[in-house]
């Protein structure tokens, strides 16, 4: 198994995970499937050598999942804080991934002036919650009922964790 930096050839693979989400559970809030070229643009914000990057697991040459750091908002006053999130494919859950691409993510943005990290994990999700905390996240807060797909209305616990060298180790 190997984590190394996304690169655009992953944006198949990484579409097929995030639409896995989309069709079959409330992590994301998107009703409709992405498509390639539209997560290509995505793509496009990230960089190994700024505070928004993306790593991601394989094995083999498959895609098992992927971490990234996102601008929160987009603008100024959050220019020290990112959103992180990581995705796993159906099969890669429970080995171990989600740790390995945090560790690898959190190190390497830790040098580009990151001070906050935010979550937000849609619930119910033990594992992510789970995951997060061992990482020193703190619960922030809940959004209660706050969003809806398929009729359904869906909360979401927030998460913070101050990022610097010693925490991201």
């Amino acid at each position: 198994m190997e984590i190394r930096s996304g690169k655009l050839t992953d944006v198949v693979g990484i579409t097929d995970i995030f639409n896995f989400y989309i069709e079959n559970t409330n992590a994301r809030f998107e009703e409709i499937p992405f498509t390639v070229k539209n997560r290509q643009e995505w793509f496009s914000q990230f960089s190994n050598d700024a505070k928004h990057q993306l790593y991601v697991a394989t094995e083999n040459e498959v895609l098992l999942g992927f971490a990234c750091s996102q601008q929160y908002r987009a603008i100024s006053a959050f220019d020290d804080t990112v959103e992180v999130t990581v995705y796993l494919a159906k099969g890669a859950k429970g080995k171990g991934l989600g740790s390995k691409l945090y560790t690898q993510l959190f190190s390497s943005i830790s040098t580009y002036g990151v001070h906050r990290l935010l979550s937000g994990v849609a619930l119910p999700n033990d594992a992510s919650v789970a995951l997060h905390k061992r990482f020193g996240f703190k619960e922030v807060g809940v959004f209660n009922e706050y969003a809806k797909k398929h009729g359904q209305y869906i909360s979401s616990l927030w998460l913070e964790k101050a990022l610097n060298v010693e925490s991201a180790l």
